[in-house]
């Protein structure tokens, strides 16, 4: 699909404007939550491995 398809470059830019920001907020609602445990462990590894 190309901007000329549309009434006016305006609209495409609105059309193309709403879907990242709708990608992107669903991109933070699935990578919002980070395991806290997960990064205690990796940063005792870390600690003894530069031991």
């Amino acid at each position: 699909m190309s901007c000329a398809s549309f009434q006016n470059t305006a609209s495409c830019l609105r059309l193309v404007r709403a879907l990242a920001v709708e990608t992107h907020e669903n991109w933070l609602e699935a990578n919002r939550y980070i395991n806290m445990e997960d990064l205690k462990e990796h940063k005792k590894i870390m600690l003894k491995a530069a031991a």
